[in-house]
């Protein structure tokens, strides 16, 4: 097939050339209108039972997380000039296209009874421009009074005070989200220079938009040096620069393809879908310098450029071929994750992998074949001298230390699993950001001051209308019941509820006087029923908080990013006791909200890798199976690319690198491409037996033949991943940077423990079974690739 494929190509390159170029144009087109993604990671898939819950609750209750906060601790706030300039402030947000609402000291109200229409009034505390001191200390008095609003906008003690900034829906879910906080950043800053506070932003909106805008700045910082770092390796392998541009626009168009990909599938870039355009730049740098060595090594063997083209796409064709399928098998296992951050990731980074692979197949040959023959400078590198050495040490362990190398790998092995048993589950909303981060550092003023930014939700369902009020409000007291457990808690900030906005309306009643402020008793609720503001108020007031059926309500809270660990212990031990409150016959609870979305992510990461991972194992089995045959020796080979998986697992103990979305893609990546090196060396090492060798002399030719192929691949790899390293992104730095050691790791295990392994259990029914006739006829490819590889 392939040597049929090859003559066509040769006979048609313009047709081939004209249609890839087409292709990419048009995907260039699709790639041009790429947005990023406003929206949280979704890592929950649509069928589970938390996601349900926070769905249902969106609709019911509208969004959780569409409120920005920006703060700064001040307790000489109420100064005429300052305050003055604080209300300008507040008044300029409201003026932001897509700002909804917001809330702080200038905009707050208060309620006055209106005992003739029996309901009561919003006023606005500031209804006239201030002009004395004598009204900004009458304002702060009047605040003063009115518990409501402490712990919510302001903090009497630490002299703190936000404005809490709701965005419209449509265009928080757009890129005007940028533009909007872009300019609420420049009012505030233009504030704080002023008055010389130090303002700080948070809240989910903020987060996202902010981290989204590093995702954007890096993507183009990868790209950046991924173009180097190719490059380079390039110059450095062939010393021609035509060499070096061409290759560099063939893997480039496998990024426009990538991209466009991601379009037509009606994706948007995330934080992991950011990273596969330089993904592709690394892992298609390797299609471009096998096809050039081969060709180069067939020119200097006959001197005749077609033939040298022809041989080159028959042999390395197929292997690249079936290097490409299990890399890509390793991004698209993340497809039974189910996650749809992850399955995006996953099926565009395989589709990406294998469209370069068809991109370079048909560029490279058509391109050598109108660029002048290679020079003798050009082929300088072919003579690997110093690697040839190193492999013979290799040889003369694999021969004669195969003990030792035993020993040591299992003492490396044992050790990893014990590192295994510290990695930390533990996750973090900004847990991917340094500590000196804005974004971090200002979320923990939040934390210190209002108890956190993170939405925390308690849905209570009567289970039929007027439940709440019903009985005598018996619903509306367990709530009151409920809110004094959770104040035992320290990371719950104040909550917003019905039972706040009645305790507001019953101190309203008795004529504004504080001591009031509390939930009524049942003569006293009655009698606040009747006044329709005390339920609904101008503008359906609380219609975020209640259902029109008066049947379900919600508690919503702001809490502290204390971990997912801290969390999960803390649900388990709520559980009981809100439902020792409200009895499940009578009431469903449920309890959502970002913070609890984002510890069920955790735990649904941690058992999707692991079947993701045995789903890859098995997938890339099947692919060894179809070409040797044989169940036992591929199983016996997988352990070579399974240990150095263990190794950087227990790396990752040691260090306390956490699993996340980033992390976790480590594995499946790095399986995918270190399986290459084993079917090639076992490839390899059949074709030798065949041959009639002794199973030593097979080992050492197959060491010294597909040996310079892996180490030059591992160090093209290695230096590609690297690049992530440069990321502010904890996450992304350790993808990079582990990905790369358990490339060089799983480069040893298949150059040296693999061939050991293979001399140990080397019989007549093992070379009987290794040397039987593939599925995928891949003796004489290898046979080549060996061969001329060992030239690079």
């Amino acid at each position: 097939m392939w040597k049929y494929f090859s003559g066509v190509l040769l006979r048609n390159k313009l047709a081939f050339t004209i249609s890839v170029l087409l292709l990419t144009i048009f995907m260039g087109y699709e790639a041009s209108k790429m947005e990023l993604s406003y929206e949280f990671a979704k890592i929950l898939p649509d069928s589970d039972s938390s996601f349900i819950e926070y769905q249902t609750f969106k609709k019911r209750f509208g969004e959780d997380g569409n409120v920005m906060v920006m703060g700064f601790a001040d307790k000489n706030l109420f100064q005429l000039e300052k305050f003055k300039d604080w209300t300008k402030l507040n008044d300029d947000l409201k003026k932001i296209q897509g700002v909804k609402a917001i809330m702080s000291v200038p905009t707050a109200f208060r309620l006055v009874k209106d005992d003739s229409l029996e309901k009561f009034n919003f006023v606005p505390l500031i209804q006239n421009p201030i002009t004395s001191q004598k009204e900004v200390d009458s304002l702060k008095n009047e605040m003063s009074n009115m518990p409501f609003y402490e712990g919510i906008i302001y903090n009497k003690e630490t002299g703190a005070n936000l404005v809490a900034i709701t965005f419209t829906k449509k265009d928080l879910d757009s890129k005007r989200r940028l533009d909007m906080v872009k300019e609420i950043k420049e009012l505030g800053d233009a504030f704080s220079k002023k008055h010389k506070v130090e303002m700080h932003y948070s809240g989910m909106p903020y987060i996202r938009s902010q981290l989204m805008t590093k995702v954007r700045a890096e993507m183009t910082l990868f790209l950046i040096l991924a173009v180097i770092v190719t490059a380079l390796i390039l110059w450095l392998f062939f010393r021609s620069l035509s060499t070096v541009i061409f290759s560099l626009i063939v893997v480039i168009m496998g990024v426009v393809w990538s991209i466009g990909i991601m379009y037509l599938f009606g994706y948007k870039i995330t934080v992991l879908s950011g990273l596969i355009a330089p993904l592709i730049m690394v892992i298609g740098l390797p299609n471009c310098i096998f096809l050039i060595n081969k060709y180069q090594s067939e020119f200097l063997a006959h001197g005749n450029k077609m033939k040298a083209l022809s041989r080159s796409i028959e042999t390395i064709g197929v292997t690249l071929f079936l290097a490409n399928i299990t890399t890509a098998i390793g991004f698209g296992v993340l497809y039974f994750t189910k996650s749809s951050m992850l399955v995006e990731f996953g099926v565009v980074a395989a589709i990406s992998v294998l469209a370069t692979y068809v991109i370079t197949l048909i560029l490279i040959p058509v391109i050598l074949n109108y660029l002048p023959t290679p020079k003798p400078k050009h082929t300088k590198h072919m003579e690997g001298k110093r690697i040839n050495k190193i492999l013979d040490i290799i040889d003369l362990l694999v021969q004669k230390r195969r003990i030792a190398i035993y020993v040591i790998t299992t003492i490396i092995t044992a050790v990893s699993l014990w590192g295994m048993m510290f990695i930390d589950m533990n996750g973090y909303v900004v847990d991917d950001l340094p500590e000196k981060d804005p974004v971090y550092t200002d979320l923990t003023f939040f934390e210190n001051n209002f108890k956190g930014v993170l939405p925390f939700e308690i849905s209570i369902d009567t289970k039929h209308p007027n439940g709440l009020f019903e009985n005598n409000a018996r619903a509306i007291y367990k709530i009151k019941r409920l809110q004094k457990m959770l104040a035992e808690y320290p990371i719950f900030s104040k909550p917003l509820s019905v039972v706040e906005g009645l305790k507001f309306s019953y101190q309203a009643y008795k004529d504004g006087n504080p001591k009031y402020y509390s939930l009524p008793g049942i003569t006293d609720l009655a009698i606040l029923k009747d006044y329709s503001g005390s339920l609904k108020g101008q503008g359906n007031r609380l219609q975020t908080f209640m259902d029109t059926a008066k049947q379900v309500t919600r508690v919503s809270y702001q809490v502290a990013d204390i971990g997912s660990k801290k969390m999960k212990l803390m649900m388990a031990e709520l559980r009981p006791k809100i439902d020792s409150i409200f009895d499940a016959k009578e009431y469903n609870v449920s309890t959502t909200g970002h913070s609890l979305v984002f510890l069920k992510n955790n735990d649904y990461l941690l058992s999707n890798l692991l079947e993701s991972l045995l789903i890859e194992i098995i997938l890339i089995a099947i692919v060894g199976i179809a070409l040797f045959r044989s169940v036992r020796i591929i199983v016996l080979s997988k352990i070579p690319c399974l240990i150095p998986l263990i190794i950087t697992a227990g790396i990752m103990g040691f260090l306390d690198i956490r699993f996340k979305p980033s992390t976790i893609l480590i594995f499946s990546i790095a399986f995918g491409i270190s399986s290459d090196g084993t079917i090639y060396f076992l490839t390899k090492y059949r074709q030798e037996l065949k041959k009639l060798k002794g199973p030593a002399e097979a080992i050492s030719a197959a060491i010294h033949d597909t040996g310079l192929s892996m180490i030059y691949t591992s160090i093209i790899l290695f230096c590609g991943f690297a690049i992530f390293a440069a990321s502010s992104f904890g996450g992304t730095v350790a993808l990079g940077v582990l990905v790369s050691l358990t490339l060089l790791m799983s480069m040893f295990t298949n150059l040296i423990l693999l061939p050991a392994i293979l001399l140990s259990i080397h019989t007549k029914k093992t070379k009987k079974e290794i040397t039987e006739e593939p599925l995928i006829d891949l003796e004489e490819s290898m046979n080549e690739r060996g061969k001329d590889l060992t030239d690079i």
